[in-house]
């Protein structure tokens, strides 16, 4: 356990004296707490008094109380600091001019997962392209990534699939910060707001969230425990298919499976194929909410035994390669509407490029995918490092 200081605590403990007067706006939600729990919204305000004018919240609510994609949250105000919440989770996911009126500044406290389908990272980039539009700054409160800033994996999205489960060309596994990555869609992306990121103290990249010593609070609902943040850079592609991501059971992303699977064909049809740094034990659920809700699911929980051999991505594509060929008949991609997209497939939204489907449909070796987008992954790498706050 290393010790480890928030960018809210950096913040709090010393407020950089060129804010002092500014009226400030906070980005946060349910995970927005110190190490001693205690959420940033109070401690702002201890600090702040009435400059901290106003809220801002992401997909899932300032609560966290909202479960699905799609399932959006009101305006409301917050009872205890009487300032208005603003939902950017709701008729709108870009801030208005007038929800801007009320800051000079905007902070965002906001957990990121490490993985580029997770929207919160786009929520913080439309805030920036509206900050820069009327003349706001934005101030990041750095947090870890808890999935570790070393490893990159997948292949970079092409533009032409851009939409708010990926909006600018990276990987599935970016290997960033929020603040890295504030940085990276300001300059690399274009966006060109002023910017300011409160950095972390005592995290190094090779840490994941376990290693930190801070206290987990789930992100997003179905983000309970630091493993389910581990596989879902992987896992996140069930949300595309007829397979459940065991969302309404108590281990979401970490399991998967469905009323057709028949887990020892599964098991054959991997074959000789390794799952570096994983088990897959076979499990049955029945999810209460969600795809195959009441219904006997047959599938597998991921266990992941090795982290620094895992790869989530790789993983769950051979997964899902295996469903293909035992199952092809029961097996589906899911429809739209998937996040604000009503024309195009869930999947080739998730995995950025509908070209990687079509591949996996053809049954092209998972290594072979790999293998074809090495190169773009290794000059994604080297951009990244310029971005870097942590070495």
């Amino acid at each position: 356990m290393t010790d480890i200081t928030l960018g809210l605590e950096h913040f709090l403990a010393a407020p950089p004296p060129h804010l002092k007067g500014l009226r400030f706006g906070l980005l946060c939600n349910a995970a927005s707490v110190d190490r001693r729990f205690r959420h940033a919204r109070h401690l702002l305000h201890d600090c702040l008094g009435q400059r901290l004018t106003s809220l801002f919240s992401p997909q899932h609510g300032l609560f966290g109380d909202k479960q699905d994609n799609m399932i959006e949250s009101g305006h409301r105000r917050e009872p205890g600091l009487n300032i208005p919440v603003f939902s950017l989770y709701s008729e709108t996911r870009i801030p208005t001019k007038e929800m801007f009126d009320h800051l000079d500044a905007l902070l965002v406290d906001l957990p990121d997962v490490g993985t580029r389908v997770y929207t919160f990272m786009y929520t913080v980039s439309y805030c920036m392209e509206a900050a820069r539009k009327l003349g706001k700054k934005v101030i990041i409160l750095d947090r870890p990534n808890p999935i570790g800033g070393l490893k990159v994996e997948g292949n970079i999205l092409n533009t032409a699939w851009s939409s708010f489960v990926g909006r600018f060309p990276i990987p599935m596994r970016h290997g960033l910060t929020m603040g890295e990555l504030a940085l990276m869609f300001n300059k690399q992306f274009g966006i060109g707001c002023d910017l300011e990121v409160i950095a972390l103290k005592g995290w190094r990249r090779e840490m994941l969230y376990s290693h930190t010593g801070l206290p987990w609070v789930a992100p997003s609902p179905n983000l309970p425990t630091p493993t389910s943040a581990l596989v879902y850079p992987g896992q996140v592609i069930w949300e595309g298919t007829n397979v459940s991501e065991a969302r309404g059971t108590t281990q979401p992303f970490e399991m998967f499976g469905a009323p057709y699977i028949d887990t020892g064909q599964l098991l054959n049809a991997l074959g000789g194929h390794r799952l570096p740094g994983a088990v897959l034990r076979p499990v049955e659920f029945e999810p209460t909410s969600n795809k195959w809700q009441s219904q006997r699911c047959c599938g597998f929980q991921i266990h992941v035994v090795d982290p620094d051999l895992f790869q989530p991505y790789l993983t769950s594509l051979a997964l899902l390669q295996a469903i293909l060929k035992c199952h092809r008949r029961e097996f589906q991609w899911k429809s739209p509407p998937y996040e604000y997209e009503y024309d195009r497939l869930p999947i080739d939204l998730i995995l950025g490029d509908q070209q990687i489907r079509l591949r996996l449909e053809k049954m092209e070796p998972v290594d072979a995918l790999a293998a074809s987008w090495r190169e773009e992954l290794e000059s994604y790498d080297q951009m990244r490092s310029q971005y870097f706050l942590y070495r």
